[in-house]
């Protein structure tokens, strides 16, 4: 097997550009970046300076609704979590256009909640403690920070550990969001240096480690971290309480109004919002230091790591220093080079950075395959500022003429033949620092992946005389990049050649994440059905479906089925592959063999694949829903209820349609994924009157994406998608169905109510809802209603203005209870879960037995629901869960 070299020289002995070895270090090059004249304290400085800068002043119309409404953003920012938290990145284009310094709008932001708001006139007054194993704990304001201790500028580098994650994320998803390579930016900081404020409260010998919190209030308390005591102390480290970023006084997203900034280290280690450092024996004991920015062994998946609280306590695979990474900025992702007319060389420009302080000593390119490698031209801007002593930059003290450690990100450039991209199948790179640990070729997958850093890689098209370049992924929900494209050509992403198959070998088996199989045949069954057979069974007598060419009979199930026998019903004599593997669990799929009764015969199948029906017609419909076939709506408007909540208003077929949809029932709907087009079908349940006409109101809350799991992909996909953009719909389902003054069917059988339990969380609310409102607005329906609505907080309380109004307009026959697991001080309604002590005292069963108690909300909450009610003495006819 032939070594892989380092050359100077190309097979085809035309003559390369190339630096030399090892690259100079550029202090008075000719960088259009440097400023050769700025005068600062009266002192000339040839240095790097900021780029234009020009701060947002207007809040996006995006986040008004959200707890971030006092945060004005940039809008070319790419959001990576949805709407809030706020995380995201800068295209890689502009981030690189910037050069050696980002300005803080472009710089990327990683918040976990909602950003502290703090106003100008607060800041003098803003405190925070220095406490612990300290003999001399402090409590210090930003006033006395400022004119007590020295303040010092440096230029630092921060790097999202999650940077390059979306690479991991399409061979396996981990727990993480999908940045790109963006996720990495350089400021010049200035604040008071670490050492200098712990000095003064004198550490107690036992002490070995500094614990850091901030003011943001997240789910699991407030963000914390920690590092190594001996390292905060060690001046070469550089880590600073930074209250400036680029001369001006950091943004909120940034950490207004002081932070923690550590050179070299993960961007999850630099606190923002400053509340506390504590001095102790042992590493942080905060919930985010924790179960965030850990790179768990390859082998824990995700199952593993949730049910095995140990991976997360050994404090072994928490990350500190950097790994070296590198990335090509140009060519750019799609960017397209016309051979006819493209110069002789085209120069291949990118970054890289390493951690801990250790300095980028090599970029190699290689264009085929690593076969062999040759060295990319180095600039260290960071060196210019160790050109100079004692001089002050932006009201802090220049100190970096003695240092030997490395702060920042490098630049690399390499000159490449145009004629030889043109003979390359891919462009990659690799850096390695001064320890010579360099980056390697495979991926190492982990469970929250991060510390992404194999070889980048970027592969060339020769398309019609034209050069397409296509990295291997684009940030967020993006689609486009060859990774994607590998994978859903059914390519093995870590086979150690990025998914292409070998030559003069077989292809290796995929090994990309799996979903579980289920077995749903019945063993030894060898029946053949035609689809006129299938036919004669599309009725509520004797439904049969299809699920991926097999028939199944429903007609067992019509009693039993959660979702009601209509959605058995709707589906006889189809095909309903589609919407029951995306709505149905493992568990209802391991059912399906006792329901097996054959498989469709080949030419069956090739009708029922010419097409499921859509609703069509010449003659205007007067009800839109249709519960055998698939209706488009359009949507027509997106209404930001809260942070994380959104109604969604659909047009139908025309203005004077009704939806069709009795009180107590749900519609599905449908949808292509917008990054991985895939269908995904989900049921609702609308909160717009049964009786409006021409549209339909769906509200709908948002999951996005979070580092402890993947969001909800309907829900995404929705807020993806933009107005005019169609889903189509299909209904009504369910079992229930309320007709009036206590008179309801459950499965199409008759039943009387006297009196509802009404039991929700969240957007669980939304059924329970549209019963309420239905009892309400009759003054003549006498049927008393209890609704126990449990939340988090008071604004994810849905409704709740027309729920209060249900209330006072309806003393006598509606009791509304409210309870809050984290309600504020001046909270005056209930406090807890909903769990056995409030169900026992509002949830009161008859002996009459002619009450009812609806219940729709998460998981967690209808198990724990069933069980306290049984408990009780309720009986499960009495239970209804939506």
């Amino acid at each position: 097997m032939a070594l892989a070299t380092e050359t100077h020289t190309v097979q085809s002995n035309k003559r390369v550009e190339l630096p030399p070895t090892p690259p100079e270090t550029i202090v008075d090059g000719e960088d259009g970046k440097s400023v050769k004249s700025v005068e600062d304290n009266k002192d000339q400085l040839d240095v790097p300076l900021p780029p234009p800068s020009a701060r947002p002043t207007q809040v996006l119309d995006v986040d008004k609704p959200t707890p971030d409404a006092h945060v004005a953003r940039d809008p070319r920012l790419l959001r990576l979590t949805g709407v809030h938290p706020f995380n995201c990145e800068a295209p890689l284009t502009d981030l690189f256009k910037e050069g050696f310094l980002t300005s803080p709008e472009l710089f990327y932001v990683r918040n976990h909640g909602p950003v502290p708001a703090v106003r100008d006139e607060d800041i003098p007054d803003w405190e925070f403690s220095v406490e612990g194993l300290v003999a001399n704990p402090l409590k210090i304001t930003f006033k006395e920070l400022l004119s007590e201790y020295e303040n010092v500028t440096y230029p630092i580098t921060l790097v999202c550990a999650g940077n390059r994650r979306k690479e991991q994320n399409v061979v396996r998803k981990s727990k993480g969001f999908s940045w790109g390579p963006a996720g990495v930016s350089t400021a010049l900081f200035t604040g008071v240096v670490l050492k200098d404020v712990i000095e003064r409260a004198k550490p107690l010998r036992k002490a070995r480690y500094v614990c850091m919190e901030g003011a943001d209030k997240l789910p699991n308390g407030c963000y914390g971290t920690s590092v190594k005591l001996n390292w905060a102390m060690d001046p070469n480290r550089g880590m600073m309480l930074a209250h400036k970023m680029n001369g001006e006084s950091l943004t909120p997203d940034h950490g207004k109004p002081l932070r923690v900034v550590i050179p070299g280290q993960i961007g999850g280690r630099s606190v923002k919002w400053l509340k506390k450092l504590i001095i102790t024996a042992e590493p942080s004991d905060n919930w985010y230091h924790i179960y965030d920015n850990r790179v768990l062994p390859t082998m824990v998946d995700p199952d593993e790591a949730a049910k095995n609280k140990d991976w997360w306590m050994d404090e072994r695979y928490a990350i500190y220093d950097l790994s070296p990474n590198s990335a090509t900025a140009a060519p750019a992702h799609n960017e397209k080079l016309h051979l006819a007319t493209a110069p002789e060389y085209y120069a291949l420009q990118g970054y890289a950075y390493s951690g801990g302080g250790r300095r980028i000593t090599r970029v190699q390119v290689s264009l085929d395959q690593g076969k062999s490698w040759r060295l990319g031209n180095i600039e260290y801007a960071e060196d210019k500022y160790r050109a100079f002593e004692d001089k002050e930059l932006f009201g802090g003290r220049l100190d970096m003429d003695w240092r030997e450690t490395c702060f920042c990100w490098c630049f690399w450039k390499l000159n490449v033949l145009v004629e030889e991209l043109k003979d390359a199948k891919d462009i990659v790179v690799r850096a390695m620092d001064e320890s010579m640990n360099v980056q390697p070729r495979d991926m190492y997958w982990s469970v929250l992946g991060m510390m992404n850093n194999p070889w980048f890689r970027i592969v060339i098209h020769n398309e019609d005389g034209n050069l397409r370049f296509e990295h291997p992924t684009q940030p967020a929900l993006m689609p486009g990049g060859w990774m994607e494209r590998i994978k859903k050509a059914g390519g093995n992403l870590i086979n150690g050649h990025w998914g292409e198959k070998i030559e003069g070998g077989t292809a290796a088996a995929v090994e990309v994440e799996a979903p579980k199989e289920i077995k749903m045949t019945k063993d030894g069954l060898n029946r053949e059905i035609t689809i006129d057979e299938l036919r004669k069974h599309d009725n509520a007598e004797q439904p049969w479906f299809v699920v991926n060419g097999e028939v199944y009979d429903g007609t067992a199930f019509l009693e039993g089925h959660p979702g009601g026998a209509q959605s058995i019903i709707s589906a006889a004599g189809l095909d309903s592959t589609d919407e029951f593997m995306a709505i149905h669990s493992e568990t209802a799929k391991a059912m399906m063999p006792d329901y097996h009764i054959g498989s469709l015969d080949e030419a069956s199948r090739r009708v029922l694949t010419e097409g499921e029906p859509t609703a069509q017609g010449t003659e205007p419909r007067p009800v839109f829903l249709d519960a055998r076939s698939w209706s488009k709506s359009i949507l027509n408007s997106k209404t930001t209820v809260s942070w994380d909540t959104r109604i969604f208003s659909f047009k139908l077929e025309h203005d004077e349609q009704s939806l069709g949809l009795p009180t107590g029932q749900h519609l599905m709907i449908r949808l292509k994924d917008p990054a991985t087009r895939e269908s995904i079908i989900r049921s609702y349940t609308p909160i717009s009157e049964t009786t409006k006409k021409g549209y339909c109101d769906v509200l709908i809350k948002i999951y996005a994406d979070t580092n402890e799991r993947a969001g909800g992909k309907m829900t995404k996909a929705l807020d993806a998608i933009p107005v005019g953009h169609f889903v189509e719909m299909k209904g009504p389902i369910g079992k229930f169905e309320y007709i009036g003054k206590g008179e309801c069917r459950i499965n199409g059988k008759p039943k009387h109510v006297k009196r509802f339990f009404m039991i929700c969380g969240g957007s669980g609310i939304t059924p329970i809802f549209q019963v309420l409102r239905a009892i309400m607005q009759d003054k003549e329906d006498p049927t008393p209603c209890v609704v126990l609505d449990g939340n988090r907080l008071v604004e994810d309380i849905l409704c709740k203005e027309d729920l209060d109004v249900f209330a006072k307009d309806n003393v006598e026959k509606c009791k509304l209870l409210y309870t809050l697991t984290q309600g504020p001080e001046n909270w005056a309604g209930l406090r807890g879960r909903i769990g056995p002590p409030l169900l026992k005292e509002h949830c009161v069963r008859g002996a009459d037995g002619e009450s009812l108690v609806l219940v729709c909300g998460p998981e967690a909450l209808e198990k724990a629901t069933h069980a306290a009610l049984l408990e009780q003495g309720w009986k499960d006819e009495e239970l209804l869960f939506f």
